[in-house]
């Protein structure tokens, strides 16, 4: 088995996976433009098991994507293990990541999630399930500080006991959702209590941020999602260590993303398109306008045309 191309030598710059945006097309253009990891949407270890096919549709990668992690949620241990076996049927998996953070009510219901928070030893026994099920390089978890209360260091020597290979810290509680103030002592207290390489995660939302979170928390890199939601460039300028981004760049990026939709969704990628129409437009001149004009176009080179002559042209606002 070839080994995963994945070294904490420098940092490492990681796409969060973000149920609804970080689908193939957006991934693909953050590894073209400087991600070194990209990770799936959040999938269910349930609907895996039993052989969802709109679940194991969304496994599917971009040929860029190497090395490629897939997130797991999951509560029950036999569920997990089988979820994992199915996830060593497919090819081009590096890593196996499971899901200890999220707080949304439908998957914390389930026991997933931030749930695991709660019961730290069934935490450790799905990790190591998935260790020692697992025919992938490596084994990865995605944590917060605790369900409502921190208890970080504690949920980090869990992680690292079962065999996780590294970390990634959502610096807010269960409780905190993505409205508290993010807590970095904490994520630089976990950096400092693990062997096992730690990512830095939370409201990193430029290039001057991502870079100060990395001095702070000593993390070995950093997981951006909603930072790079309208914004895939923080990548490249993370990558190169430019601030500055040349128009044209960001120009080529927007295209770059809506042709990979259309290349994957079809026509219904230009339906699908209009949410990140919107968020890339923000600051520019004359922003509402196209929002207004991009909603009631259907046809893909009518829809293609618009935005380019848009993000080629317009300025953004002072």
């Amino acid at each position: 088995m070839k080994k995963t191309k994945l070294s904490f030598d420098k940092p490492l710059y990681v796409l969060a996976p973000l149920a609804g945006f970080t689908d193939l097309p957006f991934r693909s253009v953050v590894k073209k433009f400087g991600a070194d990891l990209t990770v799936s949407e959040m999938l269910s270890s349930n609907a895996l098991a039993h052989g969802s096919q709109k679940t194991l549709h969304m496994l599917e990668k971009s040929s860029l994507e190497d090395p490629y992690s897939v997130q797991i949620a999951g509560a029950d241990v036999d569920i997990v293990r089988r979820a994992v076996e199915i996830l060593n049927e497919q090819d081009g998996i590096d890593i196996i990541d499971l899901n200890c953070g999220c707080p949304v009510p439908k998957v914390v219901g389930h026991g997933s999630g931030s749930s695991l928070l709660l019961d730290l030893p069934l935490m450790g026994d799905i990790i190591k399930t998935i260790k020692n099920t697992s025919n992938k390089n490596m084994t990865s978890v995605k944590i917060r500080l605790g369900f409502e209360k921190k208890n970080h260091v504690d949920i980090a020597k869990v992680v690292q006991d079962s065999g996780a290979d590294f970390i990634a810290v959502h610096g807010r509680t269960r409780t905190g959702k993505f409205k508290a103030a993010v807590d970095y002592d904490a994520i630089r207290e976990i950096k400092e209590a693990v062997n096992i390489p730690v990512i830095a995660n939370g409201d990193i939302d430029s290039y001057e941020k991502a870079k100060w979170v990395l001095e702070h928390t000593g993390a070995d890199g950093v997981m951006i999602g909603r930072g790079a939601v309208g914004a895939p460039w923080i990548f490249h300028q993370l990558k190169t260590g430019t601030e500055h981004i040349e128009q044209s760049l960001k120009h080529e990026i927007i295209m770059e993303h809506f042709d990979k939709m259309i290349e994957f969704y079809g026509q219904h990628g230009v339906a699908m398109f209009r949410k990140h129409t919107h968020t890339y437009a923000k600051g520019y001149r004359g922003a509402s306008v196209l929002r207004n004009e991009v909603n009631s176009i259907d046809d893909i080179a009518t829809y293609r045309s618009v935005i380019d002559d848009f993000f080629k042209n317009s300025e953004m606002t002072l």
